[in-house]
């Protein structure tokens, strides 16, 4: 069946909105966007198989197609953004929800679907241990046993057995869950790492895969610090770029002032000549020259006077431009610095997070190990 096509025994259970992404199949380290926008993801139930899986399409092309196992676990990486590995698939999907509201629904129907899987397979334990031939109920054959399970509750008065949990089928589904989930695991002896056991333990007993998902995921949180080393150094050297940058804009600046400092001062030296020209020339008018040379002098001390007017009216209009255009830049050069010092702060806060979290994990694993081998002893 064609991946994202509604058919007569596989119906949509429930669908939202979310940005698609698939784990980089080379390096397992960083995220391809599978989607170039917001699509609809869908939980499908397929009645005449009894299997549910998660399905996206965006134009002709099947960006999500991951069948649900009961060992599938949905991880919570950040505010807005959550994993799972598919096995099956080969690859781990990732979705960005434009709220934390959204992907808390999401999560919601996850473990609800896999709490499905798990009453269908303790169901199927059930019904073969029994082994008497009882018929059993059937839900509609086109309707989600998660509403048939609330139909029927009440009327099923004796308790449900534990969840048959399968071994999982590649170590690799493993990398994604956090190190405390691994005392889950010894369920063959141990209920849990440090209690009294229940009963001898098997040969091929689970502190082995204990310790390989444990290092895994390890592994995964190393890889996760390195990226965000890495990350911070590009930042960094763009940080540098954009500093150097504004320095040469100030370097620029400062040779316009200068420039402009010079051009006052030769203005201001040649108003001093004017201004001597026009005191020789009342002079000479004052002591009785000819009519025709004191009108003459009279016109020139005028065409100086409107000249000086003239410069002094440059003079403040440079200025004040010059003085605006430096105040302009060097605010947008203070206010780019700010914000790559506060972006720098920001990532080292994220780094000295990861290294907090790396440094928890370890001590998290060391006592696991340490209990693992207090358990094996006694």
């Amino acid at each position: 069946m064609t991946a994202g096509k509604e058919t007569m025994g596989e119906q949509p259970i429930f669908t939202c909105k979310a940005h698609v992404f698939h784990i980089d199949p080379k390096t397992k380290r960083s995220w391809m966007s599978a989607s170039s926008a917001a699509v609809s993801v869908s939980f499908f139930y397929d009645s005449s198989r009894n299997l549910y899986r998660i399905i996206s399409v965006e134009g002709t092309k099947a960006v999500i197609n991951s069948t649900i196992t009961a060992n599938m676990t949905f991880t919570k990486t950040s505010q807005k953004f959550g994993q799972w590995s598919d096995v099956r698939a080969n690859t781990v999907y990732g979705l960005g929800f434009a709220s934390e509201s959204e992907l808390g629904k999401f999560i919601e129907k996850f473990q609800e679907v896999k709490e499905a899987i798990q009453a269908q397979q303790c169901g199927a334990a059930k019904g073969a241990a029994n082994g008497s031939g009882a018929a059993t109920p059937v839900a509609s054959a086109t309707a989600s046993p998660l509403l048939a399970a609330r139909a029927t509750a009440a009327d099923d008065a004796l308790p449900a057995p534990a969840p048959v949990q399968p071994k999982p089928e590649n170590d690799e589904m493993m990398v994604h869950q956090r190190a405390h989930s691994v005392s889950s695991t010894l369920q063959g002896g141990y209920a849990t790492v440090g209690r009294a056991p229940r009963g001898p333990l098997a040969a091929a007993v689970a502190p082995p895969d204990v310790g390989d998902s444990a290092e895994q995921q390890l592994r995964y949180e190393n890889d996760r610090l390195k990226l965000a080393l890495a990350q911070s150094s590009a930042n960094a050297k763009k940080w540098e770029v954009e500093l150097a940058t504004l320095k040469s804009n100030n370097l620029r600046l400062t040779a316009a002032l200068q420039e402009s400092t010079a051009n006052v001062d030769e203005w201001k030296r040649q108003l001093h000549q004017y201004r001597e020209e026009v005191a020789r020339a009342r002079h000479y008018a004052g002591k009785g020259g000819d009519a025709n040379e004191v009108e003459q002098l009279r016109q020139r001390v005028a065409q100086l006077e409107a000249e000086l007017a003239q410069k002094n009216e440059e003079l403040a209009q440079i200025t004040k431009s010059k003085k605006s255009e430096q105040d302009a830049e060097a605010k947008l050069a203070q206010s780019q610095l700010e914000l790559a010092l506060a972006a720098q702060d920001g990532q080292r806060q994220v780094i000295q997070a990861l290294n907090d979290q790396l440094a928890r994990q370890l001590e998290e694993l060391s006592t696991i190990h340490r209990e693992i081998n207090t358990a094996l002893q006694t």
